[in-house]
């Protein structure tokens, strides 16, 4: 089944989709979009460090995005300048370095689209086992520090009086999304991560009824969004990643829909003409 190119994009599409709908909550709920934008950025870095050391492309791209993380977290602590000019400091010049970077190196040939936008069916076997046990980390991680990451989100100050250590859970869930990056580098590119990450949490936002609820359906959205945008390449002979990212923009545009009250409008109309 695993010889078949589509069905490994699938497998691989899935897996990445459960966990960045779930992680994604939290970006949505702590308006870290930027932050998810700045690590994506990094991860052509990352790509031109593993061809240069001739490493796995996977553990470069992670070990670039948790740097440039604990790099944010040490400028941010030293009040040098406000955060969303630390981001784009960061975020622009890693990029930049890593565009540079594979310039230079002329004795490699570099899918440069396919690293912007994603080249999901030539996933193999080994990126599909670094993809689910990438993903199984990141979601044990984020059960671990769901309670006080949740908390600290709400509410920072009641968090650290509560002794649930925020700034350790804030750590762990920088980390958690550096290594989602990484694993959804191949699946959706670069310059679309971040959208697997907001627009499946921002869908499921309209119809959770409580928090956990939303990282369910977040993940569920982004499953289907995988599958969607992966037949919808297959039959328009569209690019892979960016036809995922349109199948999750019109779920969130779906979610926008009233369906709920359209539903009671007709039951109340029905009950009446009862």
């Amino acid at each position: 089944m695993l010889d078949d190119f589509f069905t490994r994009a699938l497998i691989a599409g899935v897996g990445v989709a459960a966990v960045a709908g779930p992680l994604g909550c939290f970006v949505v709920w702590r308006r870290m979009s930027y932050f998810g934008d700045t690590l994506s950025h990094a991860a052509l870095l990352g790509v031109a460090l593993a061809l240069l050391l001739d490493v796995n492309t996977t553990l470069a791209v992670a070990a670039v995005s948790i740097v440039l993380a604990l790099m944010l977290l040490a400028l941010r602590q030293g009040d040098t300048l406000p955060s969303d000019a630390l981001l784009g400091l960061l975020s622009h010049s890693a990029l930049a370095i890593g565009l540079v970077c594979l310039a230079f190196m002329t004795w490699v040939r570099v899918d440069l689209l396919g690293l912007l936008f994603g080249d999901i069916l030539s996933v193999t076997r080994l990126d599909i086992a670094m993809i689910y046990g990438g993903g199984a980390v990141v979601l044990a991680g984020l059960i671990l520090i769901w309670r006080s990451l949740f908390a600290a989100t709400v509410s920072p100050d009641l968090a650290d009086g509560e002794g649930l250590r925020p700034e350790r859970a804030e750590l762990v869930f920088m980390l958690l999304t550096a290594i989602v990056i990484a694993i959804a580098l191949k699946i959706i590119g670069a310059l679309l991560i971040t959208a697997l990450l907001i627009l499946p949490a921002a869908a499921a936002r309209r119809w959770a009824g409580s928090p956990e609820q939303m990282a369910l359906l977040a993940g569920l959205a982004g499953v289907i969004a995988v599958v969607v945008g992966l037949y919808g390449s297959l039959h328009y002979d569209t690019p892979s990643g960016p036809s995922i990212v349109v199948a999750a923009m019109l779920l969130f545009v779906l979610s926008l829909v009233p369906i709920r009250q359209l539903i009671q409008k007709l039951t109340a109309g029905n009950r009446g003409e009862t």
